[in-house]
């Protein structure tokens, strides 16, 4: 069976829009400043990105605040546009329930990136943006295949394009760590959620 290569398919937009002359707006979701920055670095020349902090999932107020206040001191500094949504943890608790001995990577992750996934386009759809992604897909822990899958689905549904992923693709974790010292950015030891607080390394 063929595996799908989503850093290639991206590429492969990214040369179509270059060719077409088109700089689209794009709504990239951030699990974190640290993560967003190598992203960021691969997009800001052929998307007119906004950075959109949506993490629910997050175990405590005071972890949402320090990794949303890192979030907004980069853009600020790249000078890019970017949307905070407030810290509601009782909708990621909606959709984990049930899920919560599930193994760290499995169906409560599934449905964690299904939950940011969605809201991402459903605010793309309402901002008018062209495309929407994630950076999640940079973390050596994540599934690539499974987020472009649940990204996949989404366009389908709300008829905004998702952009296909997979930013660990070309050392892109390794460059997110440097641009992190370069920025002095606060990097967490762990995922997010208290489910995972003791999973190492982080995404």
């Amino acid at each position: 069976m063929k595996v799908e290569n989503f850093d290639k398919i991206m590429q492969k937009t990214i040369s179509d829009l270059q060719l077409k002359g088109e700089k689209p707006t794009l709504l990239l979701h951030s699990c974190c400043a640290p993560c967003s920055t190598a992203c960021l670095e691969r997009l800001s020349d052929f998307f007119d990105v906004t950075v959109y902090y949506y993490n629910p999932n997050l175990d405590s107020e005071k972890e949402f605040i320090l990794r949303a206040d890192e979030q907004v001191r980069l853009c600020e500094e790249l000078k890019l546009k970017y949307l905070i949504e407030p810290y509601v943890h009782q909708e990621f608790l909606d959709v984990s329930r049930g899920l919560e001995d599930a193994v760290e990577g499995g169906a409560r992750c599934a449905k964690c990136f299904e939950l940011r996934l969605k809201r991402t386009a459903e605010k793309a759809k309402e901002k008018g943006f062209d495309y929407f992604t994630t950076t999640l897909s940079i973390s050596p822990l994540k599934d690539a295949k499974l987020l472009n899958a649940i990204g996949k689905e989404i366009q389908l549904k709300t008829g905004v394009k998702f952009l296909h992923a997979d930013f660990k693709k070309r050392n892109g974790y390794f460059r997110s760590t440097e641009l992190s010292r370069y920025y002095n950015l606060y990097r967490q030891n762990y995922c997010g959620c208290e489910f995972s607080k003791n999973i190492l390394p982080t995404e």
